[in-house]
């Protein structure tokens, strides 16, 4: 038996550069000495995206870092950006060349992401329009965008892609290889709980369409008192902890996720952050390495 079917985590293991942080060859390559395999790097802000030569020059800085480590790469694109008008369809043009120039295989891109019951129809079939031509591009230069789902920060209203579900439903809607669903495990746990169902009835369904997991942890919905923890924020509901410090069941979590062969990328933010080795040791504790699929739980 070869070790890749021996370890189901073999190469998927993945690890975000957090944003403001210049992804230096150094960094890099410790990333990869601890037992990564991927990385994610953050997209420069719009201004950089819209100046051609300033794109360039910025992800080829990127892309030499990343050849001097074995490291296949995912670029986030900016947290703000929503498809559908001239300048940011622009801007998205941008982003797939920033991905190819430094070899980014996905873009993450955070679709649909306006407060549900906010926003008019023409709002969200405008940005469909455009990302149907975006995925055209996509797909001739061999990149896939992941659609990410998302949750509220703070307490407060959720967006059209709250839940995984939607984002299934746009992925098959556009019918192009090139648009996947980028599966964020803790945002999925904040809806869950403030939706008052088990985390894994949102999961499962959107697996045939994923192509990328986004792992971290939280207290969820935080309905009670005591989901409080010293040195954290008392109100956010997406903290970006490393996993095992909130309350993803993540042994119930390990069949799923070693079933699966799309990338698992840590992205824990940096005041929460253990060294890369410790949070690739701890990811492989918590999940094991089981690969049986769960069975949906009861409703």
């Amino acid at each position: 038996m070869d070790a890749s079917r021996r370890d189901p985590l073999s190469g998927r293991l993945g690890l975000n550069i957090p944003y403001e942080w210049w992804p230096s060859s150094p960094l890099l390559k410790e990333i990869e000495a601890s037992g990564f395999h991927w990385v994610q790097v953050p997209s420069p802000p719009l201004e950089v995206l819209t100046e051609p030569r300033a794109c360039i020059r910025h992800a080829a800085g990127v892309g030499d870092a990343l050849e001097t480590t074995r490291l296949r790469s995912v670029l986030h694109a900016p947290t703000s950006l929503l498809l559908g008008t001239a300048a940011a369809d622009r801007a998205f043009e941008g982003v797939l060349s920033y991905a190819a120039e430094c070899g980014a295989e996905q873009i993450v891109y955070h679709a649909h992401a306006v407060a549900e019951g906010g926003t008019s129809q023409e709002t969200l079939a405008a940005e469909v329009d455009s990302l149907r031509t975006a995925a055209q591009l996509a797909e001739r230069l061999g990149i896939v965008i992941a659609v990410e789902n998302l949750a509220p920060v703070y307490p407060g209203p959720e967006t059209v892609s709250a839940m995984p579900a939607t984002l299934r439903t746009l992925v098959q809607r556009l019918e192009s290889p090139a648009v996947r669903i980028c599966l964020d495990v803790g945002h999925a746990n904040v809806i869950a709980s403030l939706r008052r169902t088990a985390l894994l009835r949102l999961l499962t369904p959107t697996l045939a369409d994923v192509s990328l997991f986004h792992l971290h942890d939280n207290l969820g919905a935080r309905w009670r008192s005591s989901d409080q923890q010293p040195g954290l924020d008392p109100l956010r509901l997406d903290l970006h902890l490393a996993p095992g410090r909130g309350n993803v069941n993540w042994t119930e979590l390990s069949p799923l996720l070693c079933g699966h062969d799309a990338p698992l990328l840590l992205e824990v933010h940096p005041p929460h952050r253990p060294k890369p080795r410790e949070l690739a040791d701890l990811l492989r504790r918590l999940i094991g390495a089981t690969g049986r699929m769960p069975s949906l739980p009861p409703a």
